[in-house]
């Protein structure tokens, strides 16, 4: 007894090491950058004598009550947003290589697009990673770059408390009404006029949001008492998530979008009072194939910012628009399109409006979304000194940009210094000497200039825009402070972790040697040190970022060379076994999910999130079987069928392996009626099945340790009590965990049920005794559980968590309980899955020859299988502690390193978890 809590202690302490540890280094690491108080006031410009406000007034002629820095140049603007809006589905299929089915589905822009060139553009905006809405939201509005640590707020918006233009438009007293996502009135909670939240995080429902978006839209429009209306549409998100781009929801979703853009068009184009409004339809981000968004990939950064005003503009607009790919739009006309940054969105909206920008922006006035707003061509928005010479417009334009674009400089350069002063470690010395010194050159050109009467062309923009992209570039690299010293410390407990882990794994292997009487050893040393190695080889994988994303790859690649060695060492004694075969099958299958359909880019499995109102994909099946009628119902009949054999199975074990009939008939019936109700929720899509599936794996869960401590499952042998104890926990949480993974549940349970009793009978080929533990064998099972993760879909991102699991049973959304769901989906295969059935690694080997065996020898076996599981995954955590630390400067640190490191460690304190966990209630 003394023993077992001397070893319960040490799984205590050994997650009280690592908790310190993940704490010190994400401390170190994950800080993000100092947030500024400071909020840019109307008097600021000419309070701080900037060198370029002498000649352009604080107020407009026209509007004396709305002070900012520069005269507005709209009215109004209407701002809608189309959540996860990709540019291939605003531009041209044209523009690409190959037309899909999602493209031209907004015919309404491409046709404003076309008809009307110099009024309206489209853009390729690309925004900064991570692109979570919160993060894109905050980024949009203060001007700044996203932070990484806040991802973790994305299910309860904290308000933002930096500058931004929202502020500045209430500061100043514009009128601001907003519908749609609720995220916005958790980051502005008293900022908005008038405001029609709706939830936004129920993935599931693609009408709510964006139908109370359109029944509010088309009132206010006609309406005059406001200067902003921002719409936030929500359906295209959560299409993706749940169908993937490539579907015919998606598809439909884009229609009505696009029915509404065109109801709005048309109402501004019949509104006089809407003549001066400038309308942006734009994404926060974009997403790939499958729906997925929070990375920093192509697919996910570059998402389409479209802007229109009814007003004609001058012809001499198109010498303003910068070279550009051009592609015929649906009538046959030309649509010509522009890139520019999302980091620039919130200094030009500031600009357009005429409020001060906000202290903390870091982007640069857009040329062509500013040279789109009416005011900056009308010579009466314009100071008297500006009137000289009118004989262009082109140039007048021309000096006004240059104008706003040293006011913008100077805000910039403000922020630099505050930034420097205050902040941590501020800015590398050298590069903020260079950026200073680009900031100086442009203000003496600026006022030489000035002091020859001549007007600043394109010298002075071109180097205000090369300071403010230079200082954008650097903010990009080095903008994330890094306190190294809790970060080094960190790591050292990380490693001295591992080394109490070892010191400890070797007592008890000690231990278990002196209880069996055993001397020779050194076959067990040799499984060891193979077992290691494959560790090693995967850790030190985590150093490369290719590695880090083919981990899945690599975790099959490794589970199938120790396939091709049990089958070696089967031919060494002469035969080759059939559970070795069919590992290496089960091996080859699972890498066929992993490659073609689960990747990160690949779309939506059609196992995983099919619906019979969609469009169903046959390209994953080979080409033989295209074309009969038994294929086109796969999908529906395989899941009945695998989850009719996995009640059948678990009946069968349930019967033959629990002894107490009181039990055996609890856990059997409540497992049954968890694949009923199962099989009732895909039948019929009834939302109470789920609900009874997690209340019956919950109470069997509670039952398992309230029966355990009260000495009922304490009958029969040592090894027969372990072997029921794991079967009733496997029980209690297989089904929740099915029914959360989806129509590919029952496949996966079953790969992973043949897979465990592949590795389980592959285990002591004459090097090892029955009673001894396999360390080759813990090595499969957790290359294995790694193996399960990538192929039902999961992913070491952000993007990669299949939101919509969380909603499964439920329609509204609650923080808590979508959490925890989200969370037993992420984790439910590759962690509490393989860890609760470790047991089996040691009890179905020895049921032939443990009777009689002392009960202390099974303990001690057992202990090592949890010692050595926790070790492998510590080390790997490890090494990628250590490459995050290395590599924490790389370009791809936020969208690939951080996510790594925060799944992996979430993953190393839920497997010491689970272990304390087992340890009380199998030992």
């Amino acid at each position: 007894m003394r023993m077992r809590m001397r070893l319960k202690a040490a799984a205590a302490a050994v997650l009280c090491l690592h908790c310190l540890g993940v704490y010190l280094f994400t401390r170190g690491f994950l800080l993000t950058r100092t947030e500024l108080s400071a909020f840019s006031l109307p008097s600021d410009l000419l309070q701080a004598q900037a060198p370029c406000c002498s000649e352009l007034p604080s107020t407009t002629n026209q509007d004396q009550d709305l002070p900012g820095w520069t005269p507005p140049t709209v009215e109004r603007v209407l701002i809608l947003i189309v959540d996860a809006l990709r540019f291939d589905f605003v531009a041209p299929s044209s523009l690409f290589q190959k037309k899909q089915k999602w493209m031209d589905r907004l015919p309404s822009l491409q046709h404003l697009a076309s008809t009307h060139p110099s009024s309206s553009r489209i853009f390729k905006a690309i925004a900064d990673p991570p692109t979570t809405s919160l993060q894109r939201l905050k980024a949009l509005t203060t001007g700044g770059l996203p932070t990484f640590i806040d991802v973790g707020n994305s299910f309860a918006a904290p308000a933002i408390q930096e500058d931004n233009w929202i502020h500045q438009l209430v500061h100043t007293g514009r009128r601001v009404v907003m519908m749609g996502d609720d995220t916005w009135t958790q980051l502005f909670p008293h900022h908005f006029n008038h405001s029609y939240p709706y939830p936004s995080f129920n993935v599931k429902d693609l009408h709510t949001v964006d139908n109370g978006v359109a029944q509010h839209l088309v009132p206010w429009l006609h309406r005059q008492d406001w200067d902003v209306l921002i719409g936030h549409f929500l359906g295209v998100d959560h299409a993706g998530h749940i169908f993937g781009v490539d579907s015919q929801p998606m598809v439909q979703k884009l229609e009505q979008i696009n029915a509404i853009l065109q109801n709005v068009t048309d109402i501004m184009n019949s509104q006089k009072h809407l003549e001066n409004t400038m309308l942006i339809v734009m994404g926060d981000h974009a997403q790939t194939l499958n729906g997925d968004h929070g990375g920093g990939t192509s697919e996910e950064v570059e998402t389409c910012l479209f802007a229109w005003i009814p007003r004609s503009l001058p012809s001499s607009i198109s010498s303003i628009f910068h070279p550009s790919t051009c592609g015929l739009g649906l009538n046959g006309k030309n649509i010509c399109t522009s890139t520019m940054q999302q980091l620039d969105f919130a200094v030009s909206i500031s600009a357009l409006l005429g409020i001060p920008f906000p202290f903390g922006s870091i982007g640069r006035v857009n040329p062509e979304l500013y040279a789109l707003s009416p005011g900056s061509w009308d010579r009466q928005w314009l100071p008297a000194s500006f009137y000289e010479d009118p004989s262009s417009d082109l140039k007048m334009w021309k000096n006004n940009y240059a104008h706003v674009l040293c006011i913008n400089s100077w805000q910039v350069k403000r922020y630099i210094d505050s930034y420097s002063a205050t902040s941590v470690m501020g800015f590398p010395s050298d590069d903020l000497h260079y950026i200073t010194k680009l900031y100086n050159e442009a203000q003496s050109r600026w006022s030489d200039s000035k002091n020859r009467s001549c007007k600043p062309e394109n010298g002075t923009i071109d180097e205000f825009s090369d300071f403010l992209l230079s200082f954008a570039t650097l903010a990009r690299s080095a903008w994330t402070e890094f306190d190294m010293k809790l970060m080094v410390v960190g790591l050292g407990i990380f490693i001295i972790s591992i080394i109490f882990h070892l010191f400890v794994f070797e007592r008890v292997q000690s231990l278990s040697n002196v209880y069996d009487n055993k001397t020779q050893k050194s076959s067990n040393h040799l499984q060891i040190y193979v077992a290691f190695l494959l560790v090693a080889v995967r850790a030190v994988s985590f150093l490369s970022n290719s590695y880090i994303l083919a981990e899945g790859r690599v975790a099959n690649f490794l589970l199938a060379t120790t396939a091709i060695g049990s089958i070696r060492s089967s031919l060494v004694y002469g035969k080759i076994k059939k559970h070795d075969l069919v590992f290496l099958i089960l091996i080859i299958l699972i890498r066929f999910g992993i490659e073609k359909g689960m990747p990160k880019q690949a779309a939506t499995n059609p196992f995983l999130n099919y619906d019979s109102g969609s469009d169903f994909d046959l390209k994953w099946l080979p080409s033989l079987f295209e074309g009969h009628d038994f294929v086109i119902l796969l999908p529906e009949i395989s899941p009945m069928i695998i989850l009719f054999l996995l009640s059948f199975l678990s009946c069968k074990y349930i019967t033959s392996t629990v002894h107490s009939r009181c039990i055996k008939w609890v856990v059997t019936v409540g497992t049954m009626l968890s694949y009923l109700f199962i099989a009732t929720f895909w039948l019929s899509e009834r939302s109470f099945a789920p609900k009874m599936v997690y209340v019956i794996g919950l109470s069997l869960f509670v039952l398992n340790f309230v029966l355990r401590y009260l000495g009922i499952l304490e009958k029969g042998e040592t090894v027969q009590r372990l072997r029921s104890l794991a079967l009733v926990m496997v029980s209690a949480w297989s089904p929740t965990i099915l029914i959360l993974l989806g129509k590919q549940g029952p496949f996966v349970v079953l790969v992973c049920i043949i897979a465990g009793w592949s590795i389980i009978s592959s285990k002591n080929k004459g090097l090892l005794d029955d009673c001894k533990m396999d360390p080759i064998s813990v090595m499969q099972w957790s290359l294995l559980a790694i193996c399960l993760f990538y192929q039902t879909g999961h992913w070491c991102t952000f993007d990669g968590l299949r939101y919509g699991a969380a909603f499964i049973g439920f329609d509204e959304f609650k923080v808590v309980r979508q959490a925890i769901l989200l969370f037993v989906d992420t984790f439910g295969i590759s962690h509490i899955l393989p860890i609760f059935s470790l047991p089996f690694l040691v009890t179905i080997p020895n049921s032939s020859s443990s009777k009689g065996r002392d009960k202390t020898v099974i303990f001690l076996n057992l202990t090592q299988v949890y010692l050595l599981y926790g070790l492998i995954t510590a080390i790997t955590t490890t090494f990628t502690v250590l490459c995050v630390a290395i590599q924490r400067r790389h370009l791809m640190v936020w969208g690939l390193f951080a996510p790594k490191y925060v799944f992996d460690a979430i993953g190393l304190l839920l497997t010491d978890v689970l272990i304390c966990v087992s340890a009380l209630y199998y030992c």
